[in-house]
């Protein structure tokens, strides 16, 4: 999953970005305004992390003004503002959630969790499939009751192909959602996944749709 983190205390934002990047979540951090606006109006993001006082202007605008575009993508507040009216103002604006700071790291992504299950209509935690169910909270897999060690990469493929599982996912879908700013992408790097997790939860479990892409089997 990749997210857009506005954030711009340094070490607030560093901590941050590393502990959801070891849970496997890309994450592109910026520290004002104007360019969380450029990066909104360029990249494909499930989930925005948004700081309230900002350089260049406050997020609360920013939020404004995404929601005035329709733009339904969740946003995560993330602030010191603690005083029950910014709190009002915030999720008035079209936050969906207000987390105060200091605040712990598994708590903010059980809060982002919570916020894609909505995002993409689901109610039950866990993603599953011919037997294989993953759980996005302990990032366990098991397939027919066994578990299966995946790696990060394999995990956050596995996870945004259980999430549509009838849609065709193509190569540039997935390396945009997988990898964030600054990473290096082998140009084979979703092929050498999916054929890990082939070889893991079996050859016919992800199918080749030639030319376009990736989705879930078996086959139709």
């Amino acid at each position: 999953m990749r997210l857009l983190l506005v954030e711009d205390d340094s070490m607030i934002g560093e901590a941050i970005r590393a502990g959801l990047k070891r849970l496997g979540l890309a994450v592109d951090w910026v520290r004002d305004t104007g360019a969380a606006g450029q990066a909104l109006a360029t990249e494909p993001f499930e989930l925005l992390l948004l700081d309230l006082g900002l350089p260049g202007g406050d997020g609360l605008g920013l939020l404004k003004e995404l929601r005035g575009r329709g733009s339904s993508l969740p946003v995560l507040l993330i602030t010191a503002r603690d005083a029950v009216a910014d709190r009002v103002a915030g999720l008035d604006a079209g936050a969906d959630d207000y987390l105060v700071k200091p605040f712990d790291l598994d708590e903010l992504a059980a809060r982002i969790r919570a916020l894609l299950r909505r995002k993409s209509g689901r109610t039950e935690p866990h993603l599953g499939h011919l037997g294989v169910v993953l759980d996005p909270a302990t990032h366990r897999v098991t397939q027919d009751g066994d578990e299966v060690a995946l790696s990060p990469r394999e995990f956050a493929l596995l996870e945004l192909l259980l999430e549509r599982p009838g849609a065709i996912l193509s190569r540039g879908q997935l390396e945009e959602r997988l990898y964030g700013w600054g990473e290096e992408v082998e140009s084979n790097a979703v092929e050498v996944h999916i054929h890990g997790l082939r070889r893991k939860l079996g050859a016919r479990f992800i199918l080749t749709v030639r030319g376009v892409g990736y989705r879930l089997g078996p086959e139709p």
